[in-house]
């Protein structure tokens, strides 16, 4: 049984997380989702919560099963090699490529933007960045304070910011839903399916399981139930609180159209929306929210990559690599919000059903281990298919292969054609497996 005590520490931890997962992504996209699905809002909004919160809910507890004490240690049961480039494609991804300059660019567009506007040039924005990750980078050279900072002063500022502004524009609006547009009008599901992988957090959950599991176990949980126990507490608080918040931006994105019209992006939605219900105090309201969300995100980030890289090269201290990682996201911020999520596409469509698999196959591998050939073959069908989904969605196709790839795989067309590849690749596996010496126990 949980203690008390314990208990109101592993609540504060769901917090945490949920802090660490709700980030600039995850303010965006729901109300553009909203917007475009339309009439079809909640079967798009069940789409984006299975990778937006099902994933990484499940990717935590994941980590919590495993026994691993990391994400390399996890994926070296696939390859050492592949451990080692999956990983450090994960936290470049998660870190100075995308989503921290990420969270520091969506800030500005939010809170900053629409009070200057552009009169100002290019200055603002940098300026900003300095500031920002200047801030980042203090509190995340204090990891082992993390919780503290997160989970019982940021966390709870951010929900009441959250709730006040969901509360006030949801009884303030009469907008109805318009028609879906695009892909959303015939396969709602999967297109917010995909859409969710833009939040990134079921690649994040691989990264901030790991804290989780560590201040668990800090806190005095030392066997596997225990801890198993406390990160499904954790994670569920975090992926309940997530799923609130996600369906009222995707419902008020929805009831939007109406009243602002349609826009490019879920940040100038939410500005919209902010200014004709609120006027400047919800400009104000809304950049608030959007500062706390992504700073706490990117406090999570650069901290947690800064352990990785410090693992892989002992000899940089992790303050040389906060720093370092915070002067380039910095830097990498100021390309723009519009240009960081198109970059970001292609590279996600690629990892993004590695990391899912590798998931699945982690709570297989808890009931039955597994040997080495399942996973390898496993991820390499699996990225057989999602190298040409990146290609793709990069502008690169090449169409005869997704011509044939489209007509003898199912969901090929909804972008998940990588389902029936992984599932015989994990079976041919299981047939090699067969072929060699029995397993030892460093591969289990």
């Amino acid at each position: 049984m949980i203690q008390r005590g314990s208990l109101s520490f592993i609540v504060v931890l769901g917090f945490m997380l949920f802090a660490l997962f709700f980030g600039a992504g995850n303010l965006i996209f729901p109300p553009l989702l909203g917007q475009l699905a339309g009439e079809a809002v909640w079967s798009a909004n069940a789409g984006f919560l299975t990778t937006g919160v099902g994933l990484p809910l499940l990717g935590v507890i994941a980590l919590g099963i495993s026994g691993k004490s990391d994400v390399l240690a996890l994926t070296e049961r696939v390859h050492p090699w592949f451990a080692l480039a999956f990983t450090t494609v994960l936290y470049l991804a998660i870190g100075p490529l995308f989503a921290m300059p990420r969270t520091g660019n969506t800030s500005y567009e939010i809170a900053i933007h629409p009070f200057i506007g552009d009169a100002f040039g290019p200055w603002p924005l940098l300026l900003f960045s300095i500031a920002y990750f200047s801030i980042t980078c203090f509190l995340a050279l204090n990891p082992k304070r993390l919780v503290d900072w997160v989970g019982r002063l940021l966390s709870p500022l951010l929900l009441i910011f959250i709730a006040v502004l969901v509360t006030v524009v949801l009884m303030s609006s009469t907008g109805q839903p318009q028609a879906p547009a695009d892909s959303y009008a015939t396969m709602p599901f999967f297109r917010g399916f995909q859409e969710g992988y833009l939040t990134l957090d079921a690649l994040a959950a691989f990264v901030f399981g790991i804290i989780v599991v560590q201040a668990i176990r800090q806190r005095g949980f030392t066997t596997k139930s225990s801890i198993l126990k406390a990160s499904l507490i954790a994670a569920s608080l975090a992926a309940i609180m997530l799923a609130l918040v996600y369906s009222s931006l995707s419902l008020i994105g929805a009831t939007s159209m109406e009243m602002i019209g349609p826009m490019e992006n879920g940040g100038r939605i939410l500005v919209a929306l902010s200014q004709s219900y609120l006027g400047v105090l919800g400009s104000i309201l809304l950049g608030l929210v959007v500062t706390f969300a992504c700073m706490t995100t990117s406090i999570g980030l650069t901290s947690a990559c800064s352990i990785y890289f410090h693992k892989l090269f002992p000899a940089l201290p992790y303050r040389t690599i906060a720093v370092s990682l915070s002067i380039f996201s910095a830097v990498f911020a100021n390309i723009g919000l519009t240009q960081l999520i198109a970059i970001s596409v292609p590279v996600l469509q690629t990892i993004y059903p590695l990391a899912i698999v590798m998931i699945v196959l982690t709570f297989v591998h808890a009931a039955v281990p597994l040997r080495p050939e399942v996973y390898q073959g496993a991820m390499f069908f699996t990225f057989l298919i999602s190298l040409f989904d990146g290609l793709k969605a990069a502008g690169v196709p090449i169409a005869e292969v997704q011509s044939f790839f489209n007509s003898i795989l199912p969901l090929y067309s909804a972008g998940m054609g990588w389902i029936l590849p992984a599932i015989i690749g994990g079976i041919l596996g299981t047939f090699a497996a067969f072929t060699r010496k029995p397993q030892t126990h460093a591969e289990r």
